[in-house]
Order: C-alpha cells, then sequence, then structure tokens
C-alpha cells in the first residue's frame, strides 16, 4: 500500500490528470490516472502540483532584523553595509537563531523548503557562523539550509579575512563567498576571485561570490570568476550573483562575456526584489532597473536563478519568503511577459535554483523527493500572477503545512457568491 496517492494533478509542464505515487518518503511513480490503495489520497482537482520552491540567495543572518539598531533612511547598498556593521557587535546569539528559526517557519508555510544563506564572516568570533549552523542542524529535518563563507568586507579588505573564512569552513559551512567589487581596487577584487576559486577547488566545495553587486559597467569580476572556473575545472559547482553591473555595460563587450560564462558553466543568481531596489541609486533619470541581463544569459545557455535575498533586514523592509513574489517581480523587470518567459520565471525559482544548489533527488519523477507544493492555480502562470496560495506542502511525503483556499465572499446581486481571482475560462 502507498503512503501518499496525489490524484488529478497539474504539473508544471503542462501534463494534467497526473497521479503522484509516495512511498516511503519518495516519489514511486509519476503516471495518468493511477489509482492504488494508498494511506492517504489527496485530490488535486485540477490544480497544480510543483516541486517545493528554493531560494538560492539569501542572508539569514541579517533576516528579520529590521530597525536594529535604526532603520535604513537612505534605502541604499552603502547605508545597509554600514547599518550591518553598526549592528554586527550587538548581535546575541539566541536572538539570531530565533529570528532564523521564525524566518523558516515562514518560508515552510510558502513551500520554500531549500534556502542558500550567505553568513558574514568578517567578525573573528564567527558568532553568526555558530549560529546558522546551529539552526541548521534545528530545521534539518524539514528544510535543506546550505551555508555560504561571506566575507562581507572583503575578504583581502577586511584584517584575518582569509583566516576568518578558512575557520567557517572547516566548522562545517559548504560554500566559499566572496564580494569581489568590495575589495580596495579593481586589482584586488580580481585577486580575491582567484584566492577564493583556489580554496574552493584545494577543499572540493561550491562557489558562490557576490559579483558586481554595481551600476559600475567596468566592474567585470564575473569575467574573472568564469575564467578562473575554467583554470580551476571548477565548471558547474561555481555561481556569480547579482552581476547587475552587466545592466549597464555596453552590449559588444556583453557579447563576448555572454559566451565565457556558459562555456565556464558559471550559474547567475538574479535578486529581482532587492535589484531593483538597490540598484540606479545614484541616477536622476532615466533610472536604469539595474537587474542583470535575465533573458540574455538564459538564451546563452546560462543557468539563471532568482533569490530573495532580503527580508526585514537592513538592505530591505519588505519581503514574507514568497519565491513567487519574487518571480513575479522578475519578469516585470527582465519584461519576460510571454507565456514562455512567464514560465521560465517559474523555473528560476524552483528547477534552476535547485540546480544552482547542486540538490539531490529534487524534481516531481520516480526516485525524487516526495518533497511538492499543492498551488491554488492551475498552471504556473496563474501561479505567479496570483502568489497562489500554498493549500499543502509535502516534506518527503509527510504534510508539513498547509494554508486554506484564498477566497472573498461576495455580496453582489445576481452575482457568485464567491470569488478566487483565478481565471474563469480555465
Amino acid at each position: 500500500m502507498l503512503d501518499l496517492l496525489v490524484q488529478n494533478a497539474t504539473l508544471p509542464d503542462g501534463r494534467t490528470g497526473m497521479s503522484i505515487a509516495v512511498q516511503d518518503g519518495r516519489i514511486a511513480e509519476v503516471t495518468a490516472g493511477l489509482d492504488a490503495p494508498a494511506t492517504q489520497k489527496l485530490d488535486a482537482q485540477g490544480l497544480l502540483v510543483a516541486p517545493h520552491f528554493v531560494d538560492p540567495h539569501f542572508h539569514m543572518d541579517a533576516t528579520l532584523s529590521y530597525g536594529l539598531p535604526r532603520i535604513n533612511q537612505s534605502g541604499t547598498l552603502l547605508e545597509g553595509i554600514a547599518l550591518w556593521g553598526e549592528l554586527k557587535p550587538l548581535l546575541k546569539a539566541e536572538a539570531l537563531i530565533e529570528r532564523a528559526l521564525a524566518y523558516c517557519d515562514w518560508a515552510v508555510a510558502k513551500g520554500l523548503l531549500a534556502i542558500r544563506s550567505h553568513v558574514d564572516t568578517s567578525d573573528a568570533s564567527l558568532l553568526a557562523v555558530d549560529a546558522l549552523l546551529e539552526v541548521k542542524r534545528l530545521v534539518a529535518p524539514y528544510l535543506d539550509l546550505q551555508l555560504v563563507a561571506f566575507p562581507q568586507d572583503g575578504v583581502l579588505r577586511s584584517h584575518g579575512g582569509v583566516d576568518n573564512l578558512k575557520r567557517a569552513l572547516d566548522k562545517g559551512v559548504d560554500v566559499v563567498g566572496g564580494i569581489p567589487h568590495f575589495e580596495r581596487t579593481m586589482a584586488d577584487g580580481a585577486a580575491s576571485v582567484k584566492l577564493l576559486c583556489e580554496i574552493a577547488a584545494e577543499r572540493g566545495t561550491l562557489v558562490d561570490m557576490h559579483c558586481d553587486e554595481s551600476d559600475d559597467p567596468l566592474s567585470r569580476h564575473i569575467e574573472t570568476l568564469a575564467f578562473e572556473a575554467q583554470r580551476l575545472g571548477l565548471q558547474g559547482r561555481v555561481t556569480g550573483s547579482h552581476c547587475t553591473s552587466m545592466h549597464s555595460m555596453d552590449n559588444y563587450y556583453v557579447s563576448k562575456l555572454l559566451p565565457l560564462i556558459a562555456e565556464s558553466g558559471v550559474a547567475v543568481v538574479s535578486n529581482p526584489l532587492i535589484n531593483i531596489t538597490l540598484q540606479g541609486r545614484h541616477d536622476s533619470y532615466p533610472k536604469r532597473r539595474g537587474m542583470t541581463r535575465v533573458p540574455e544569459l538564459m538564451a546563452a545557455g546560462v543557468n539563471v536563478a532568482f533569490g530573495h535575498d532580503c527580508v526585514m533586514d537592513p538592505w530591505y523592509g519588505m519581503g514574507s519568503g514568497d519565491m513567487l513574489e519574487v518571480a513575479h517581480m522578475g519578469l516585470h523587470v527582465a519584461q519576460m511577459t510571454s507565456q514562455a518567459g512567464i514560465r521560465q520565471c517559474f523555473d528560476a525559482v524552483t528547477v534552476n535554483a535547485a540546480r544552482v544548489m547542486h540538490l539531490e533527488d529534487y524534481g516531481l519523477a520516480a526516485g525524487c523527493d516526495a518533497s511538492f507544493v499543492l498551488l491554488q492555480a492551475r498552471d504556473a502562470v496563474e501561479a505567479i500572477r496570483l502568489r497562489a496560495t500554498r493549500l499543502k506542502v509535502y516534506r518527503k511525503g509527510r504534510l508539513i503545512a498547509e494554508t486554506p483556499a484564498a477566497t472573498a465572499a461576495l455580496h453582489l446581486a445576481g452575482r457568485a457568491s464567491t470569488t478566487s481571482w483565478m481565471n474563469p475560462r480555465a
């Protein structure tokens, strides 16, 4: 007997009337119209069942700290960095853990079951590292938390930066991070990329660098990152996050850059909510959007994913852990409003993001983990349009969160008594 049988589901690839059979926490079969004995049966009623959402770029050590010790009055990236520097000496491990666990609760309720979080290693005490390693242990039964050793103040710019990062990796942090555009000079930035990639190659870890989070078209560390990935045989293991300077680069240079990134196997993570908020701050009008060239990167064969980046922290006072909100902003800023483009944005917060994190057994196929979400939408396009309610969230076949359907009662003569905002013609 099966543990769970989901019937009459629509899948992100458009298949309808599908059944998902679950046994021992894994998907045993995905086929049309299956009916078999099961301990639990769920009729999806034609709604969308998708693999769980994935956030490949976040800062959990800072999340839910908005207003501590003060609010970012300008709303800029640099004031946010300065504010984080003011907050770090005041951090207490217990409070950091409590905020991170609260955010993980939000994430689970939104069907977000895998997060890659950068954790600041610039503080020699590594308080945030130890705290998030404890959070990773606590949430492991229901959420995959992958940690990046992130030298926020610059690995070469800050005293002891390299040693701190290596100690964080020794403690169990998963990924080598960096921020080359925040080093003192362009040369130091390039040197930091080379150094950090060599550390990753020596240790056999993944790489994820904040890269060119700037409006400066001459900030070109993504080029160095792609070169080092090829030189050191790190293809498929390296991610460049943000890459916002690409929005300001001239088209001729980008025409050379895109094939280099694709050949190197470097993935790119854009953070639409934050990139559109923090970039272009020195512009009057016309104002640059600031987000990297998402459709062009995808067309070149680069794996592009979307991250949330921040939720209620020194850089951003909004957010709720909703990756459909991220996809919604991404498709607008990138002008990916074709049906195909919208579906690509759905992939950017699911399958593409899972590929960035190297998640094993992810997806809706036999042998995959039975970790999926039933959405109040009939397809991926409608899911993004509505930021659809997560009716049920499953982790390895176990129901871990559910939300009542979003409906409104109407009191209108001659009209229906309720509405749910779903397409009535579907």
